[in-house]
């Protein structure tokens, strides 16, 4: 199966608006391909209580009937659907302002100061810069140049990141 970003972009579009009437925020939508290709979809509570199984069972449920409905992969596929957990992906423009003071590590495109990885705690998000305290050194990277960013586990309570490492499989 061919996962282009448009592909991934249309599901996101299908899937959003779905989550967000239950009462969920899309988080980030993956795909890996094979056989029987596997969409993951992770997604988590709107009013950032934490996720439950049966949270993901019931999305899993209502994905699956709105991407059945569109037949936008032409066969048989996996949904899963899972919580962000404790190491969550730092995706939208959002997550950087809403986990600053946190612990993450990014991985950037291109170097940066001469570096492409960045761990550190995340103290701001202007425009489109982020800026992460690495041991007291300062990197401001353009937030076009994340190829990957994520929370790092601290040891606080999962309560602190609103999810918890709930997760759900379904068959599409």
């Amino acid at each position: 199966m061919d996962w282009t970003r448009d592909r991934i972009a249309k599901v996101e579009r299908l899937v959003a608006p779905a989550l967000d009437g239950m009462g969920f925020e899309l988080v980030r939508v993956r795909s890996s391909g094979g056989r029987r290709p596997t969409l993951q979809i992770m997604a988590e509570p709107a009013d950032r209580r934490a996720m439950t199984v049966d949270d993901c069972a019931a999305i899993s449920r209502n994905v699956s009937a709105v991407l059945d409905v569109d037949d936008l992969f032409g066969g048989a596929y996996t949904l899963e659907v899972s919580s962000p957990g404790l190491d969550r992906p730092l995706v939208r423009k959002e997550d950087y302002r809403r986990f600053a003071g946190y612990q993450a590590r990014i991985e950037t495109h291109r170097p940066i100061d001469g570096r492409r990885r960045f761990k550190g705690r995340l103290a701001a998000l202007r425009g489109e810069t982020i800026t992460i305290d690495c041991d007291g050194v300062r990197a401001d990277i353009p937030l076009g140049d994340v190829a990957r960013a994520k929370l790092l586990p601290t040891g606080e309570p999962a309560a602190a990141h609103g999810n918890g490492p709930a997760a759900a499989h379904g068959n599409g």
